[in-house]
């Protein structure tokens, strides 16, 4: 790499390599919150939170929705094997939709027999296809 201000990103799903490329800044959410990171960072491995992962570099800025996973920041490249990835077109709203009002029924309903952390879990991650798709349907 000629330029220093680069460094590589492989974003690794079980169904495919979702993203690799060389990028001046990537911003994602982990368990203990939100990160940027540039060439150069310390070494550090964590865990992905669901959130809205930032590939920022040649010019532009791409956004996709992150699902759980693990992070390993080496100095030159970064590394995410992610549970699920999508890009904003690829989220299907109707279901996304779906999702959310079953997860909300789930935490509404609340009768001491659903894993009410999964049910938070799946609200999050539906309202985050939601706000990442109706994002990119207003463009």
């Amino acid at each position: 790499m000629a330029d220093n201000k680069l460094f590589h990103v492989q974003v690794v799903s079980p169904e495919r390599m979702f993203f690799e490329d060389d990028i001046e800044m990537l911003e994602l959410r982990t368990t203990e919150g939100e990160i940027g990171v540039l060439a150069g960072h310390i070494p550090l491995t964590s865990i992905v939170a669901p959130g809205v992962v930032r590939f920022i570099g040649k010019g532009e800025t791409k956004e996709a929705a992150l699902h759980d996973g693990f992070l390993e920041i080496l100095p030159d490249k970064v590394v995410i094997l992610a549970e699920s990835c999508e890009w904003p077109d690829e989220i299907d709203m109707h279901r996304a939709n779906e999702a959310k009002i079953r997860a909300e029924r789930r935490l509404k309903g609340n009768d001491g027999e659903i894993n009410v952390a999964r049910a938070e879990l799946a609200l999050r991650k539906a309202l985050l296809r939601l706000e990442l798709g109706e994002k990119n349907h207003k463009a």
